[in-house]
Formats: structure tokens, C-alpha cells, sequence
């Protein structure tokens, strides 16, 4: 019998996570939108991990996505982990990621070598906090142009190879702010190439508007594919070629499409996580539960009545 795809379907089938599972053959209950704290939006208050475990749980998201130093930290007295792993567990909270920054993608075969080591503790210590997946930005080629798609895929490959052993996905990140896989189209090119079933990519709102990409081409891929999405906001000034990290808005207090961004997801199978990772210095004067609470009513707001 043949078999018809449409065309979101051909784009998409590349993109199929693990298992091939898909929107249509995921439960109802998987379907819910999902909301996570990025951990990264409350650095300003220097917490443990331990403390921003809690204030997620406190504020009512549904997960915590945390960086790596915190992991670290958490780590360094004896059986520091296990607590951490227990507090989420407890609290009722999915690892939704985590944020590493290991120089996997570049060119210097000393420096990827240092990176491949590096990427193989921190997904140990994300496994051993009950993870499965991490970042994988294109950290130390960001100022590095030409890259060809299959030299990147390769090396994504590679990875992601690394994660099976471990049991931690990288997920293919996109900075706006870089040479390398600054927009959507080359992340997705690169996924498709490494032609692998679990690849997959984490994409972001500032990040997208950063590096050019805009957003309708998310509806473009398979929403199965991408885990987690990162939510913020940007302001109208300082414009595209100046606006730093430091300028990220709640969101909805900045001028980003996102019911269009949100529609665009969920249209394409989206099924993730929807993580609030904003830097914004005036956090650090508020009470951290107040920004978290925060983040999460405008988070929700923003995805309207497209919440699942």
C-alpha cells in the first residue's frame, strides 16, 4: 500500500524524534502544554539549584530547566545530587533540559576533543538528576563563518551518539547572535543532514528575531521534533543589529508575534515545553518567587487559548 504524506509531513520526517513518536500517536494527557522554569531567568539571585527547585514548584510551572554550573554546585558535596534528584521528584517536576555550553562544533580538533569530554560529564551529571536532554549550542564558533551543513551534521552526529550512551539527547540550539547555526534554516538543515531519529532542535524566540529567521518557518518542521521552545520577548529599540541578550522582555511586554509564533508550534505537532529563559537585570531587585510567578502568567497569556 502506498502511502501519501502531505507536504508538512515530508518536510517533517526528518525531524521525527526517537521511536517515532508523533503528535498523532502521543496520549491526549501528552498534549498539555507544558511550562518550564530555565533557571538562567533567575541567575541574578545567585540560588541553588535546591532553592530554584522550590521556587518553581511554589510558582506552579511544571518543570525546571537548569544550567550546568548549577548542576555543578549541586554536585560538590557528597550526595548533593541525589538530594537535588529527590527535591525534584518530590515537588512533581519534569527536567525538561538543561543549558551546557560545550565546544562540540568547532573546527579545532583540540578544542572539540576538550569539548567532546566536557559534553560527556555534563550529560552524566544531567542523568544523574533524572535529565534527558541538554543543549547543544554552537558555543566557541560563534564568530566562526563557513561551516559547510555536512561537516556540522557530522559532528552533531557524533553527539548525539555520545547521548545514546548516556541517555541524554543534545538538543541543536539556535544563537542568533552567531555565525554559526544563527538561524532556523541552518539548524534545521543540519538536523536533516545528520539524518538521525532522535535529532532535534531548540529554538527561541529572542534567538529567531536575533539571527534574521523570523518565525513563520517553525511551522515548516515537525513540532515532534522540537522538545522544548524557549519563551521571552524583545523590545521594539534597540533594533535587530543591536539588541543584546540583556534586552529580553517578559512575555508579552515586548512587540514579538508570539499567539502567531505559539500557532505556528502547535500547528506543526508541537507537544514540548514551553521555557521561560528571560535576562533582564532589574529581576534582581525583585523577589525571586515574584519573577517566577510573573513569567508564568504572561507565559500562559501569551499562549492563550491554544493552550492544550
Amino acid at each position: 500500500m502506498r502511502v501519501r504524506l502531505s507536504r508538512q509531513e515530508a518536510l517533517g520526517l526528518a525531524l521525527v524524534p526517537l521511536g517515532g513518536v508523533t503528535p498523532r500517536t502521543e496520549g491526549a494527557a501528552a498534549r498539555r502544554t507544558r511550562y518550564c522554569l530555565n533557571t538562567g531567568t533567575l541567575r541574578g539571585h545567585r540560588l541553588s539549584l535546591a532553592d530554584s527547585v522550590g521556587i518553581a514548584k511554589a510558582a506552579g510551572y511544571d518543570g525546571i530547566e537548569p544550567w550546568l554550573d548549577e548542576i555543578e554546585r549541586a554536585a560538590a558535596p557528597p550526595g548533593g545530587l541525589a538530594d537535588v534528584s529527590s527535591r525534584i521528584r518530590d515537588a512533581g517536576l519534569r527536567i525538561e533540559g538543561a543549558i551546557g555550553f560545550a565546544e562540540w562544533i568547532v573546527d579545532d580538533a583540540d578544542r572539540r576533543a576538550r569539548g567532546l569530554e566536557r559534553l560527556r560529564r555534563d550529560m552524566d551529571l544531567v542523568a544523574r538528576i533524572g535529565g534527558t536532554r541538554i543543549a547543544a549550542p554552537p558555543a566557541g564558533a560563534t564568530d566562526a563563518a563557513g561551516l559547510s551543513v555536512t561537516t556540522m551534521a557530522a559532528r552533531y552526529r557524533g553527539i548525539l551518539d555520545i547521548g545514546r550512551q548516556i541517555g541524554v539527547t543534545p538538543q541543536l540550539e539556535v544563537w542568533g547572535f552567531s555565525k554559526t547555526l544563527g538561524r532556523l534554516s541552518e539548524a534545521a538543515a543540519v538536523a536533516i543532514e545528520a539524518d538521525q531519529p532522535d535529532a532535534c532542535i531548540l529554538a527561541d524566540v529572542f534567538h529567531l528575531y536575533k539571527g534574521g529567521s523570523g518565525f513563520a518557518g517553525l511551522a515548516q518542521l515537525s513540532g515532534a521534533a522540537m522538545h522544548v521552545f524557549h519563551m521571552n520577548d524583545y523590545p521594539a529599540d534597540p533594533p535587530r543589529d543591536r539588541i543584546r541578550d540583556a534586552d529580553r522582555l517578559l512575555p508579552g511586554d515586548g512587540v514579538a508575534p508570539l499567539a502567531s509564533v505559539v500557532g505556528g508550534l502547535i500547528g506543526s505537532g508541537f507537544v514540548g515545553a514551553f521555557s521561560l529563559e528571560v535576562f533582564n537585570d532589574a529581576f534582581r531587585s525583585r523577589p525571586a518567587i515574584d519573577v517566577a510567578r510573573e513569567g508564568l502568567r504572561k507565559m500562559k497569556a501569551a499562549c492563550g487559548p491554544q493552550q492544550r
